[in-house]
């Protein structure tokens, strides 16, 4: 039966009823044509026929079609469509059902639409000519690579495009043209090293005029499909396939997960505080906010080690007493959807308290202060994150702030970097807060870091429990470890030299000074880099910038300035800071270097440098941290007026989504500045793309952001701490004099 006939803007529906035969609907449709090619509208394609469909009324492209005026009849019985439409016309087979049900098709489909001359394309059937499709495939790590010259080189052979939740069919194409393909492969945008043997069509010419796609192609705004230029031109070369007479030369569309604003739009001057505000709104409406209700629920996750939760509009939302969530995964699903990630972090946890805290004194807000209070009162008190081998004085750990406490993996490791980050964002939440509840537990980290450092100020970058159980504390104190990777090293120097300012203890001064001055010594060729070299600039502004607080001397000014001139090359006219790889022989997780490789550890969001991707977990939100306090540390200028370019550019990019609101005021880890879109090499297996961090980006983007609306840094804001009253006896109890 006919669903929908369409024309250039008015819809004409006709009920489901066997008083209407289909040659009276069909004469009805005829008449209907005269009319409008009589009133001669504007606007409206040029065709003969129109488009016959098989196919929803809500399927992505149905919508495309009407916003476009194009033509088309829409059936729910895709016999009588073949039926319905005239020789040499064109039709397009629609898999609604996707991925769980193949459109139900058969032969003789396949013998009328041949005998017909009809031009066909026909997504996820059951039959292609007279074969039966294999089974129904998901995707691992397998992206959909163009083929083929169809598209008139715009995408081009090569390119890479993002199919989320790709299941596809087996098939055998026999001697089909394939056009788009799955396949594993390494590349920002375009198959470095080329496709590997092992390779499956997704959209290939089975018979003459015909195009079939084992997947669902037409899901492409609801799934998110993207780049969104290239698949506007690959849906442009479709329909131009299936109705030539359209000539269509642009097919776009709005979107459901975008930016805030665009590139060249003008910004509200509140932009910043409302942007502070959704920032901070995002924990809740992406339900990280732990909720007691469903702790037996993640506990049985974790036991079978599964963390993903499926984002759900009725979890309710917590109020800090059970911790936070680490982020939104980047994987994305056929709809678009993407889960929770139900691990419970330390730094996390403190960088979100951060955000909630600085949010609350700008909008007089007792819930965040609330939250921003509970969450460290659950880390530092509730959970288990300073107690065990944490809480045993005897112990080599004693003291020390775990990386996580969703299991053993996490709670066994002390990154230095992630106790850093802790105190850094605690010491913000209890200046805003004026609560000096933490003041003892945090001096006792700061003590047990010192003595887990080495003589030439390096701790190296992660110490795990079993280890201190057979080195003990010493070895690590005295120990020669010169590791030159910032990443892991700078933010415990930036952390010493604020405890030096408190506290006046020569040994903070100490081993932060020696770890610069030897770091400064390895730049730029000889450090290690972890997921780009960017990052590691990026990293070493704070704790530069604080030794100027420190010590406000020419050398240490020089020293400042000469990375972030560096750095500031890598920021393009948006604001935005491309990322950069350093030698590859030095990166510890650098791009795939192979297909082979793709997917399988951590990595870079780019494959080469020049690919014009900001990194939003390793590099942007570190670098606004670091040019802020630079700024205050220096006051100059040029530093400021990059700094409120990088504020703008991430005003900017804020994801804005009604569809999706676990998604809607956050930070995405990739984003390419010249697309200006979500969009990056997704082969990091951990914390990929599209992936949002509560901590490392939402914590640190919204609270900079905050920062900035009250016109202070990190420094003079928790300048009057009383946390050095526990230095004396700490210091004695973790480090006694004479060692």
């Amino acid at each position: 039966m006919i669903k929908t006939k369409f024309f250039c803007g008015p819809e004409y529906k006709q009920k489901k009823s066997t008083n209407f035969p289909t040659v009276r609907s069909t004469y009805k449709f005829l008449i209907f044509v005269m009319i409008l090619n009589l009133a001669g509208l504007s606007g409206c394609k040029a065709t003969r026929d129109p488009v016959y469909i098989f196919g929803d009324e809500k399927n992505d492209l149905v919508q495309i079609l009407q916003q476009h005026n194009i033509s088309f009849i829409l059936y729910d019985d895709v016999m009588e469509m073949v039926g319905a439409v005239p020789h040499g016309g064109g039709v397009m087979v629609l898999a609604d059902h996707y991925p769980n049900q193949k459109v139900d098709l058969d032969q003789n489909f396949y013998t009328t639409i041949q005998t017909k001359e009809v031009r066909a394309y026909v997504e996820f059937p059951s039959v292609v000519s007279s074969v039966e499709t294999g089974a129904i495939q998901q995707a691992k790590k397998e992206r959909a690579v163009v083929n083929s010259s169809m598209f008139n080189g715009f995408p081009d052979s090569l390119t890479i495009l993002g199919i989320n939740g790709l299941h596809y069919l087996d098939v055998n194409p026999g001697n089909g043209r394939m056009h788009i393909v799955a396949a594993k492969v390494a590349g920002f945008d375009s198959a470095i090293y080329g496709l590997p043997d092992n390779y499956v069509p997704l959209l290939y010419e089975a018979d003459k005029n015909v195009l079939v796609s084992t997947t669902n192609l037409s899901r492409f705004v609801l799934g998110r499909y993207a780049p969104a230029k290239e698949w506007g031109a690959i849906w442009v070369n479709i329909l131009n396939h299936v109705n030539p007479e359209l000539a269509l030369d642009e097919v776009s569309w709005n979107p459901v997960v975008g930016t805030t604003y665009g590139k060249e739009e003008s910004l509200p001057e509140d932009v910043q505080r409302t942007s502070v505000y959704r920032g901070v709104e995002w924990y809740k409406n992406a339900r990280m906010v732990a909720h007691g209700s469903y702790e037996d629920t993640v506990a049985k996750m974790a036991e079978s080690n599964n963390f993903k939760l499926s984002y759900d509009p009725v979890i309710p939302i917590g109020d800090g007493s059970y911790g936070l969530y680490e982020c939104i995964f980047s994987e994305i699903d056929e709809n678009g959807n993407q889960p929770i990630n139900v691990v419970k972090r330390g730094d996390c946890i403190s960088e979100a308290s951060m955000a909630f805290a600085l949010a609350g004194r700008i909008f007089d807000n007792k819930e965040y202060l609330n939250i921003a209070t509970n969450l460290l009162d659950f880390y530092l008190k509730t959970s288990i994150a300073t107690k065990k081998e944490y809480g045993d004085p005897s112990h080599g750990a004693y003291g020390l702030i775990p990386w996580g406490i969703s299991n053993d993996a996490w709670f066994k490791a002390s990154y230095g970097d992630d106790n850093a980050r802790f105190l850094l964002a605690a010491w913000v939440t209890a200046a805003i807060t004026g609560n000096n509840d933490w003041d003892e537990t945090m001096m006792k980290s700061l003590i047990a870091l010192l003595r887990t450092t080495g003589q030439n100020g390096f701790r190296g970058s992660r110490i795990d429990l079993q280890n201190f159980e057979k080195n003990g504390w010493r070895f690590y104190y005295e120990g020669d470890i010169i590791n030159p990777a910032p990443h892991f090293e700078c933010y415990l120097w930036a952390c010493y030299l604020w405890a030096y300012d408190k506290t006046g203890d020569e040994l903070f001064l100490d081993r932060a000074k020696k770890g610069i001055t030897k770091m400064m010594e390895f730049y730029p060729d000889g450090w290690r880099w972890t997921n780009g070299l960017a990052q590691e600039r990026a990293r070493m502004i704070l704790p530069l910038s604080w030794l100027v607080r420190v010590e406000d001397i020419p050398e240490n000014r020089n020293l400042l300035m000469t990375v972030v001139d560096d750095f500031l090359e890598l920021q393009a006219e948006c604001g935005a800071i491309r990322e950069e790889l350093g030698s590859i022989e030095m990166g510890r997780y650098p791009p795939p270097q192979s297909n082979e490789a793709y997917g399988t550890t951590e990595a870079s969001l780019i494959a080469q440098n020049g690919d014009p991707v900001s990194d939003l977990l390793y590099t942007t939100n570190f670098a606004f941290l670091g040019l802020h306090e630079a700024v205050y540390a220096t006051g100059d200028e040029r530093i400021r007026e990059a700094t409120d370019k990088l504020a703008e550019f991430l005003v900017r990019i804020q994801v804005k989504s009604e569809s999706h609101p676990e998604l809607d005021g956050g930070w995405m880890r990739a984003f390419d500045y010249e697309r200006f879109e979500h969009w990056g090499s997704n082969a990091d297996h951990g914390w990929g793309a599209w992936a949002i961090e509560t901590g490392w980006t939402q914590g640190w983007i919204a609270s900079i952001l905050a920062l900035r609306e009250l016109d202070v840094s990190i420094w003079d804001l928790t300048k009057n701490s009383e946390i050095s009253k526990y230095h004396p006896e700490l210091r004695k109890e973790l480090l006694p004099d004479g060692i």
